[in-house]
């Protein structure tokens, strides 16, 4: 059983869980403390809103290399935040076993996102 095509970049599910895994990214980095907010706060608040921004900007994108390399650049962002939340647990700043579940989900589904785009035709 296939799934309709996507009418807009809300509709794709690895965009939903992108979006989310940013939610989620906002409310765990309030607890960071203020001298953190132009660095590490702010770094993993760019990097996590990076992911389903290239993804919507993918998109709309008319050849498959240009979709292909906004994707490529979420990947980029994806394993940025990865490297961040190491960093965040590892400064003591809390928890992040549900970030990287979450953050392991988008990259899944971003892979075969990228994959199903780059397969050829049938």
């Amino acid at each position: 059983m296939s799934r309709p095509a996507a009418k807009c970049f809300q509709d794709l599910i690895v965009w939903q869980k992108a979006h989310q895994f940013v939610l989620s990214t906002y409310v765990y980095s309030e607890g960071f403390p203020t001298n953190e907010r132009y660095g590490l706060t702010s770094q993993l608040r760019r990097a996590a809103v990076s992911i389903p921004a290239n993804i919507a900007e993918g998109f709309k994108r008319k050849t498959k290399p240009d979709k292909a390399r906004m994707l490529n650049i979420a990947q980029g962002s994806l394993e940025e935040c990865q490297y961040y939340l190491i960093l965040a647990q590892d400064l003591g700043y809390g928890e992040v076993s549900n970030l990287k579940y979450q953050l392991d989900q988008v990259s899944k589904l971003l892979d075969a996102y990228l994959r199903s785009l780059l397969a050829p035709s049938s």
